[in-house]
């Protein structure tokens, strides 16, 4: 039986990081990309791309070029690279807009498509990170809410292009996610209510395995007692 590889983009994040864990575990290699100059962590990876610009094509392109050329498939990948900023609309920055889109949006479209005829070759899955807010935004998450409904519409559209190529594209839609700057901004919370990263990574690895081998193009909230 094949090797199953899959790359955990954010895997430096509070998120990214109990994903890959969860993935190690199951027995997947898995590939750590992200921004952050180190990964820090207690997953032993098979390969780890520290200081990755994932809002840059080109060099996340040269990534999966060493990837192709060492490996040459991958098992999954998963989009976990983003952000968030809680501003206004009336006071607050159009700029705020361009890097929310860039940090959730842009980031998960880069990698997927890089990764495509490296998932293809075997058939893969691709798992996103939109988020509950995609559905129904609040005050203060105009940018935010808009960057993740375009997360959900990338899993709708890819996974229909790619569904006759062996390739499956779903998204997980969290409520607030119980990490600790969460909790650090949100002193007064109630964090029982929130989602745990360890219930979200478990979603996703079903979501890669073959027990979800009919499942593409979901949306797939994870809100706890959010």
């Amino acid at each position: 039986m094949a090797e199953r590889y899959v790359v955990v983009t954010g895997a430096a994040g509070a998120l990214g990081s109990v994903v890959a864990d969860t993935l190690s575990r199951d027995g997947v290699k898995v590939i750590a990309m992200d921004q952050a100059k180190t990964i820090p962590g207690a997953v032993d990876f098979a390969l780890s791309f520290p200081g990755v610009d994932l809002c840059d094509q080109r060099s996340v392109a040269d990534v999966f070029d060493v990837l192709g050329r060492d490996i040459g498939y991958l098992s999954g990948l998963v989009n976990i690279a983003g952000g968030f900023r809680w501003e206004t609309i009336a006071d607050g920055d159009i700029a705020t807009w361009d890097r929310l889109f860039n940090l959730n949006l842009k980031t998960a479209l880069i990698a997927s498509k890089a990764a495509l005829p490296l998932l293809a070759a075997k058939g893969g899955s691709i798992v996103n990170i939109s988020a509950a807010a995609s559905q129904k935004a609040a005050a203060g998450m105009g940018a935010y809410a808009a960057s993740k409904s375009a997360v959900s519409r990338l899993t709708e559209a890819l996974a229909e292009e790619m569904k006759d190529h062996g390739v499956r594209v779903n998204a997980v839609l969290p409520s607030i996610i119980d990490t600790p700057a969460n909790r650090r901004d949100m002193p007064q919370a109630d964090f029982s209510r929130w989602v745990s990263p360890r219930d979200i990574a478990n979603i996703i690895k079903f979501l890669l395995s073959d027990d979800a081998r009919a499942v593409t193009g979901a949306l797939l909230p994870v809100t706890g007692r959010g």
